[in-house]
């Protein structure tokens, strides 16, 4: 893809989130929207790992909850401000996520998954028995100032506003996320992840680009962590335990990791499912589930694969008719 295309497909996108925010009257629409858009976040976060590096992740939750409680510690102690807070948490993620990267990197398959989900599942622990610091499983209340970026957090809660802003968060990470896998580190770790042994032959050290991959991976999730802080005002273990990370990794495999915005349509697939069926059905995991199995059957892609699949075919059809009536 071009850049001007991916120029004007960003500029749509913010057209369409506006279009969204000022049409939608209804703040509890609006709320499920903002709700979904934060996880879509967090799904591109898991996508990407998937994507670049093909390990699947069930403790990446580890860096969702880690962003809300590290903001909310530094705001208790009055560390810092709150935008300065912000920055110093997700470089602490990125950074922690390349040291963990480049030591569990190593580990292959099944073996990386529950590794991810055992240090995942620790720092839980930890946090539901270190009350003093972060309210034990009860929780703590983040401490927002009353104007954030120099934006009143009246104004900038309103449902409209606060939708946009995550909607302007989630276009502008795909974008740059577009940019940087077109670059030479797309190639690099495309290359690795495909043949890891044959990148070694040829020269290219495999280990970093891996931790990277990570490091980028989780600070995407990091991103989602604080727009769901800033949602909710509120952060529990909850936030950091796997069945969480379980959840999102439903959304990427419904979306599909293979499109870089794959992930994000699944998390809203995901959210808009769970709303509709929850007023008819009191299980509709369970009708989830089987509408989760019917993708990876029949396509498993996603519904992204499957929607650019049938773009190319609409694409195909008028060249081999073109070249027929020649």
């Amino acid at each position: 893809m071009s850049i001007q295309r991916m120029s004007l497909n960003t500029l749509a996108a913010l057209v369409i989130g506006a279009v969204i925010a000022l049409t939608v009257s209804s703040g509890t629409v609006l709320s499920l929207l903002t709700q979904a858009i934060i996880y879509a976040v967090f799904a591109i976060g898991v996508g990407l790992l998937l994507r670049q590096n093909g390990m699947v992740s069930f403790g990446h939750a580890l860096y969702f909850g880690a962003a809300g409680y590290g903001i909310g510690i530094i705001l208790q102690l009055g560390l810092m401000p709150a935008e300065l807070a912000i920055v110093v948490t997700l470089a602490a993620i990125a950074i922690v996520g390349l040291l963990f990267g480049l030591v569990i990197v190593r580990v292959p398959g099944i073996a990386f998954g529950m590794l991810t989900l055992a240090i995942g599942q620790m720092f839980f622990l930890t946090a539901s028995r270190a009350r003093g610091l972060t309210g034990g499983a009860d929780g703590m209340s983040i401490d927002w100032p009353s104007t954030l970026f120099g934006i009143s957090q009246s104004v900038l809660l309103r449902p409209a506003n606060l939708f946009m802003l995550c909607w302007i968060v989630l276009v502008g990470i795909i974008l740059l996320l577009a940019l940087l896998l077109r670059s030479r580190f797309g190639s690099i770790t495309e290359a690795v992840r495909d043949n890891e042994e044959r990148a070694r032959f040829i020269g290219i050290s495999t280990l970093l680009p891996r931790a990277a991959v990570y490091a980028l991976s989780a600070l995407v999730t990091g991103v989602g962590g604080v727009l769901s802080a800033l949602n909710t005002g509120f952060i529990s273990p909850e936030s950091l335990h796997w069945s969480l990370s379980g959840m999102t990794l439903m959304m990427v495999v419904v979306g599909g990791y293979k499109a870089l915005w794959g992930p994000a349509l699944g998390a809203v697939v995901y959210f808009l499912f769970k709303d509709i069926l929850g007023d008819y059905a009191d299980h509709w995991m369970a009708i989830f589930g089987i509408a989760l199995i019917t993708v990876i059957v029949f396509s498993p892609t996603g519904i992204a694969g499957a929607l650019q699949k049938l773009r190319f075919r609409h694409q195909a059809t008028p060249a081999k008719a073109a070249v027929s009536s020649h």
